[in-house]
């Protein structure tokens, strides 16, 4: 119900001017992306030359993973994130040739691009317990390869716990497990991106120093980019309810990482206190970054082309339709 109220007094609020047809829920995204990957200056090649706002959510995979697509399409979006498999648990068959086809084929007819697959929950490439951490290379390395099967773009990773080791230990751990993974998937065009944390417990990435460390140990880093989630940066510390927060995040991530290298934001109002590493998720608008908050991320002239992923809470099943529309009527296209 607050959401609902959120939405239906937006426009008068903090959407003012935003134009009718964005509004409607009409699609006025005619002209799709440049489907061309290019190098540039050694960074993650840029591949979009975009019109009007991606926006999508993490979508539920559950029956044929095709039938994920369906869902994105029903919610008008433009992207989508998917699990490829059982998030809680190892991978016990690989995804039918037929199902692939059928997935390529109804994201060619729904106009789904890009296409994004979160990691696994149990992989943790920063592990100091040799068994999970071969097992997590292993385990990624056969998820780039169903990726690359499915087309999809991007995988997105958390950048695992050094479980009470030491960061240092960790970030090594993980930058050698990336060095592998990308060695032996050489030739693919999955890309993957490095999400940051809250900063709970162990995980690594709750700053983007770590991240800048981790590429700069890479031998290849031309498939290595980033992921911003909006309510890890608060719950880590980083204020963007401030009026000059997302300036100072986005000048911060362009200096440490550059931002080019930023392919994807998970949108995400946050649930707890600033800097309080409490790692969860609330509606747009709802959270502790707030409905001016987001919407100055949502229009960022240096974000808001980028495409936006929702992993806000599904209370029921009109929770992603009405945080999608709230976003866009914050949208300034």
């Amino acid at each position: 119900m607050a959401l609902k109220r959120a939405l239906n007094g937006a426009t008068s609020a903090v959407a003012s001017g935003v134009p009718k047809t964005y509004l409607s829920h009409k699609r006025t995204d005619i002209i799709r992306p440049f489907m061309v990957r290019r190098a540039i200056d050694g960074q993650l090649p840029e591949r979009y030359n975009l019109k009007t706002m991606i926006l999508g959510v993490h979508v539920s995979g559950a029956g044929k993973i095709y039938e994920a697509l369906d869902r994105a399409q029903a919610l008008k979006c433009q992207t989508l994130q998917i699990f490829s498999r059982n998030p809680q648990q190892w991978r016990t068959a690989p995804l039918s040739p037929k199902d692939i086809e059928e997935f390529k084929r109804r994201r060619k007819k729904f106009h789904i691009d890009p296409v994004f697959i979160h990691i696994s929950y149990l992989i943790n490439l920063a592990s100091p317990n040799p068994r999970l951490y071969q097992g997590s290379i292993q385990a990624y390395i056969d998820d780039i390869q169903e990726a690359d099967k499915l087309k999809a773009d991007y995988i997105v990773t958390h950048m695992g716990s050094h479980k009470e080791t030491s960061e240092e230990a960790g970030i090594e751990r993980l930058t050698s497990a990336l060095n592998k993974i990308l060695d032996k998937t050489k030739g693919s065009k999955v890309g993957i991106l490095l999400e940051n944390t809250s900063g709970s417990g162990s995980w690594l990435g709750y700053k983007f120093e770590h991240q800048k460390e981790i590429i700069a140990g890479l031998r290849d880093k031309t498939r290595v980019g980033l992921c911003l989630d909006t309510a890890h940066a608060y719950l880590a510390g980083y204020d963007l309810a401030a009026k000059a927060g997302p300036d100072k995040l986005v000048d911060e991530i362009d200096r440490l990482v550059g931002l080019k290298r930023l392919k994807l934001i998970h949108l995400n109002d946050a649930y707890g206190k600033l800097a309080s590493h409490y790692d969860r998720h609330d509606h747009i608008g709802q959270g502790s970054i707030g409905l001016e908050g987001m919407k100055r991320i949502i229009n960022h002239p240096k974000l808001k082309n980028i495409p936006m992923i929702l992993e806000t809470p599904k209370d029921d099943e009109k929770s992603d339709s009405l945080n999608l529309a709230l976003v866009r009527k914050l949208s300034k296209n």
